[in-house]
C-alpha cells in the first residue's frame, strides 16, 4: 500500500541522515577538505603538516599545514617542488 511505501521512504531517509551525522561526529570527512591549494613557499610559517591520503570521500592526496602564528589551516599543492621536500 502507499502507507507502507511512504513509511519505507521516511525510514530510509532517516537512516541516511543519521549515518551521515554519526560519521561527522566521529570526525570523518565526507568530502575533500581542500578546495584551493597554496603553491608559494611558506615553509618557515608552518607549525604542523597533516597528510591525508586518497580515500572513499576524496580522490586527491591532501596536505594541510597549520600556521605557527594564527593556527590557520592552509592546503598545500602536493605538486609544488617545495611541498615535496617537506
Amino acid at each position: 500500500s502507499s502507507r507502507v511505501f511512504i513509511a519505507s521512504i521516511v525510514l530510509l531517509a532517516f537512516l541516511a541522515i543519521s549515518e551521515g551525522m554519526s560519521l561527522r561526529s566521529l570526525g570523518v570527512e565526507q568530502h575533500c577538505r581542500c578546495i584551493q591549494t597554496e603553491s608559494k613557499p611558506i615553509g618557515r610559517h608552518i607549525a604542523k603538516v597533516e597528510i591525508i591520503p586518497p580515500n572513499s570521500h576524496c580522490e586527491e592526496t591532501e596536505i594541510i599545514a597549520t600556521l605557527k602564528k594564527t593556527g590557520q589551516e592552509v592546503c598545500l599543492d602536493p605538486e609544488a617542488p617545495w611541498v615535496k621536500k617537506v
